[in-house]
């Protein structure tokens, strides 16, 4: 297993927007003799092959005409954060501003006063047709003032409006430029090229150990491009044999999954079925494969926070540390059921890792992931798993350094049981 800490801290750095984790996967995928393949082609059967839809991806290893059924390690590439709204200029107070729209639960006090840049993709005229380009700027251009607590109606608490409150200033003076020129500028297009843009801020500090003897990851977006790391490690190990190992990452799941490439739509249904059809097989050889199948969804899990206990279910502590976590949600936010909790449970002794049980206190609202929804959209029996943390959803998170290969370790065994 080749997961380390400082390999999860190198693919966060490389991945600011959900399109730069495809492209940070499909480098790690080319070099390990996969073969990207478009939607629109013929496809063949036997090799190493993935195909990128947007910002989600689908990667598997078929060894050819066989009826072994699939292990899916899903995930997703998207994280909560500050995105660019479609007419960004303001002037405000003679401050040049750009008027920002937050993305997913961002929990929007930790992206005041930090130094932003901006990522995503452009939509640009290529001759009579339309190309799209990655564009990421690694520069301080954009920032969230704060306010001062001298101006607060309460110094002890300030309530955000996200209409109002996380717009980011770049430029002092009364004469509005074009943010998005400028991005286009940057990306060697003109400004009136750019047809559409998909662009996000993140966070510049970059990734980091930290902690005593280095015990803690302390980066951005840790959910969920943790899981797509340690899955993508996962699938590099594996070969096929009782089954067929598949990583599919999917952009959306912060805001309900519900696009052509979300975890909601066919893209994986139809690349599963499409694999069987590359071999040779029929329907009939397809629906008897995903009968056999299971897949892992792959998201972060809350450590127990050493500064709000009571929060958590009291029976059921989670350490940062101490090995890859089970979710489970009697009311399904999360998809487990005691089927596929104990196929995840011993592939986590098959990987001589331990396994710690998660449930959300009653009381409170639970979050939820792409298992629910990927599983009632295929019918693959489903298990919700993760790698424990602090300060999900803000925009510098937190997570045990050992966890990392534990975390990928359980699940390679899960793609290829012993």
């Amino acid at each position: 297993m080749t997961a380390t800490a400082r390999g999860l801290c190198e693919f966060i750095d490389a991945s600011p927007s959900p399109f730069h984790v495809c492209a940070t996967a499909a480098r790690a995928l080319r070099a390990a003799g996969f073969v990207e393949l478009a939607e629109t082609d013929t496809w063949p059967g036997a090799g190493k092959f993935f195909t990128v839809r947007a910002g989600s991806m689908v990667a598997w290893h078929s060894a050819g005409a066989s009826a072994a059924p699939f292990r899916v390690i899903g995930a997703h590439t998207d994280s909560p954060n500050l995105r660019v709204k479609q007419r960004p200029d303001r002037v405000v107070a003679g401050w040049q501003v750009v008027a920002l729209q937050p993305y997913g639960g961002a929990w929007l006090n930790s992206w005041l006063d930090r130094d932003l840049g901006v990522s995503g993709r452009l939509s640009v005229r290529d001759g009579a047709g339309i190309s799209h380009r990655l564009i990421r700027i690694d520069e301080p251009i954009l920032r969230v003032p704060q306010l001062a607590i001298h101006l607060a109606e309460d110094r002890k608490s300030l309530t955000l409006d996200p209409q109002h409150h996380v717009n980011a200033v770049w430029a002092a003076g009364d004469t509005t430029r074009s943010f998005v020129g400028q991005v286009a500028e940057r990306a060697g297009v003109g400004a009136d090229d750019v047809l559409g843009f998909d662009l996000m801020t993140h966070d510049l500090a970059p990734s980091t150990l930290a902690g005593l003897d280095s015990q803690f990851v302390s980066a951005p977006r840790l959910d969920n491009q943790a899981s797509c790391y340690a899955g993508l490690e996962a699938l590099l190990a594996a070969e096929p044999g009782g089954y067929l190992p598949v990583l599919a990452l999917f952009d959306h799941e912060e805001v309900g999954s519900t696009s052509d490439h979300g975890a909601q739509s066919e893209l994986l249904l139809t690349t599963l079925e499409r694999i069987v059809l590359a071999t040779g097989g029929g329907r009939e050889d397809f629906l008897r494969r995903m009968a056999g199948s299971t897949l892992a969804s792959a998201d972060m899990a809350h450590a127990t926070h050493p500064n709000y206990p009571d929060r958590h279910e009291p029976g059921h502590p989670i350490a940062i540390n101490a090995g890859p976590v089970l979710k489970v949600h009697p009311n399904l936010r999360y998809a487990t059921d005691g089927r596929t909790a104990a196929t995840f449970a011993l592939a986590c002794q098959q990987a001589g890792v331990a396994l710690q049980r998660y449930e959300h206190r009653a009381d409170l609202p639970c979050g939820s992931t792409i298992g629910p929804i990927t599983s009632a959209r295929t019918g693959i029996p489903t298990v919700d798993v993760g790698a424990p943390q602090l300060a999900m959803h803000s925009a510098r998170e937190l997570m045990g350094a050992a966890d990392v290969a534990a975390y990928s370790a359980a699940l390679q065994t899960f793609l290829t049981p012993q």
